[in-house]
């Protein structure tokens, strides 16, 4: 990766002394599912700020069809479940951070279900299980069918609300963590933000919690919603995070395929209910790839999708829901997405391709949230804990964002004592630490943001996608190292610039990583070397001014993260 990558350290230029003073004990950078359980956990010792980049409604959690994974009926068990999660991390896997995560799955759902959250339930009043793809048994819980995500959300926010210890700052942008010093170990301070209507503030924190979600919009295909740029990856990374395991993006096989239409998902619990995929002759497929068919792990299907239509020459496959009775009543948001474009699944198969959807790597962060930048802590789909390993298995997510943002929450009460605070001269309620961003000016021409922009999504997709090839990566390399000369040295004073930088930072690290990891392992999948090799069982970490990773093995990833003062 060109050294213009690890050049900035601030997008703008700034002082921080000069700009309005907020103070809090908890930052929390994202609204989502993590964000949210964080901030309720940090209240309970003291005053917390959300930030949403957008309003609380358009993270990822409210996208999210699908639902979460946990072990609620006696037929199945935490062994099972842990070994399902190892299965599909391919080797990865930090396996005490699984089985405290999945073992702790129970709880975190009755702590859901005591602040509201309606979960789908039976005639008999039990809850309603359904499986999905690599899952042995029965052990999703959906809200309303297909719209668990949007209820996770609702649950949540209300409870947030609720909270007077809380404060909710929507459409507030975070540019960049504050540290006092640009030298390994410099703490994390909160960060500096923008509001349309208030511009630049800096928060002060005692401790930040990352948040921020996904990073799906780094690629031209994606089910993400619009404002998973990947911020949160990179501002950690220029405040000296470590990151890992980038080369992990998890493609989701069936996302809606109609031209000029947004990849709009199609949950897995629609194949779990025995939807079936065809290809472009009406041949049915899966058959000659997985004996799990149609529930293979996502990585499976994607690429036999993607062979299918090589094969037959076709831009999709078909997704046919005609076999699952009362399909409306069981996904109503997916069928009445698919009647705007006059599609009806009980009649219609439905095109479908894969597309971007979770990132597995993202900050390296421990057993309760903390990374190697004392004070910062990060959890979510930004976050590396070693749960999903090479692969996340199906609904996981929103299980690992309740579980962790809680335990996050708690421990983040380990930044407000006095001695955790002088350990660093941190003065949280007193003066303003004197902070300078100076940016020369660029001595480079203009390019186009908006082509910029849509150029780089087209490459990662063409080059970084679904599989990926040395040549491929190379190629990715050269063209985001030239996007970043003439964009990365400029100044933008609103959010599309912002964006467009950490994308372009988000989209190298991913390149980077996928260009060292020469194997396929899990969702990382190479044309030029088919299988995993022994050598590359191991967490790629990349940090900032450092060309070549640090390399961690599976049985220390314990050890993951620099154990930050406790008061």
């Amino acid at each position: 990766m060109h050294e213009t990558f690890d050049q900035r350290r601030y997008l703008i230029p700034f002082r921080s002394t000069l700009l309005p003073q907020i103070f809090v004990d908890t930052l929390v950078i994202g609204s989502g599912a993590a964000g949210l359980s964080a901030a309720l956990s940090a209240a309970v010792h003291g005053e917390v700020i959300v930030l949403s980049k957008g309003e609380p409604t358009t993270s990822n959690t409210s996208w999210a069809q699908g639902g979460i994974a946990a072990v609620l009926d006696e037929t199945d068990s935490i062994e099972s479940h842990v070994r399902d999660t190892l299965d599909a991390g391919a080797g990865l896997c930090d396996v005490e951070t699984v089985e405290r995560i999945v073992g702790e799955g129970p709880d975190a759902i009755e702590w859901l279900i005591r602040l509201g959250f309606r979960v789908d339930r039976d005639e008999r009043g039990s809850i309603s299980l359904g499986r999905e793809g690599a899952h042995s048994a029965r052990r999703i819980l959906h809200a309303d069918g297909d719209q668990t995500g949007a209820e996770v959300s609702r649950a949540l926010i209300e409870a947030v609300r609720a909270n007077d210890q809380v404060r909710v700052f929507g459409s507030c942008f975070a540019l960049d963590l504050l540290t006092p010093s640009d030298t390994p170990g410099s703490p994390c301070l909160g960060a500096i933000t923008h509001h349309p209507r208030f511009g630049l503030q800096v928060i002060w924190a005692r401790s930040t919690i990352l948040a921020s979600g996904g990073s799906g919009v780094i690629w031209r295909e994606t089910s993400n919603p619009p404002l998973a740029t990947g911020d949160g990856l990179a501002l950690a990374y220029r405040a000296g995070a470590s990151v890992a395991d980038l080369a992990f993006m998890q493609f989701h096989p069936t996302t809606l395929y109609i031209a000029g239409a947004p990849r709009l998902l199609i949950t897995e619990a629609v194949r779990g209910e025995g939807a079936t995929l065809v290809d472009a002759n009406g041949t049915r497929f899966m058959q000659d790839v997985d004996p799990r068919l149609e529930l293979a792990p996502r990585d499976v299907v994607s690429r036999a999708i993607q062979n299918a239509n090589a094969r037959c020459g076709s831009a999709h496959v078909w997704l046919d829901c005609r076999s699952i009775e009362s399909f409306a009543l069981r996904f109503p948001g997916i069928a009445s997405m698919l009647g705007q474009f006059d599609i009806d699944p009980a009649h219609d198969p439905v095109p479908v391709n894969p597309a971007a959807h979770y990132l597995v790597g993202g900050v390296v962060s421990d057993r309760d949230g903390r990374t190697d930048v004392p004070g910062l802590y990060a959890v979510g789909e930004c976050a590396s804990t070693g749960l999903h390993g090479a692969n996340r298995l199906a609904s996981n997510s929103l299980l690992e964002a309740l579980v962790l943002g809680r335990t996050a929450g708690a421990a983040s009460a380990e930044m407000l004592g006095d001695g955790a605070a002088n350990a660093w001269n941190v003065p949280v309620r007193g003066g303003p630490v004197k902070i300078v961003s100076d940016i020369p000016p660029s001595q480079h021409g203009e390019l186009d943001l908006a082509d910029v922009r849509s150029s780089m999504r087209a490459a990662m997709w063409r080059n970084v996608g679904v599989e990926r090839s040395g040549a491929k990566l190379r190629d990715a390399g050269d063209m985001l190292d030239f996007w970043a000369r003439y964009t990365l040295d400029k100044i933008f004073d609103e959010p599309d610039g912002w964006e467009t930088q950490n994308m372009l930072l988000g989209g190298a690290l991913v390149t980077r990583s996928a260009a060292w990891r020469a194997e396929s392992r899990g969702c990382h999948a190479r044309t030029d070397v088919t299988e995993p090799l022994d050598e590359f069982r191991v967490h790629d970490r990349w940090r900032r001014g450092r060309s070549e990773p640090s390399l961690v093995p599976v049985s220390a990833a314990e050890e993951r993260c620099v154990q930050h003062p406790r008061s």
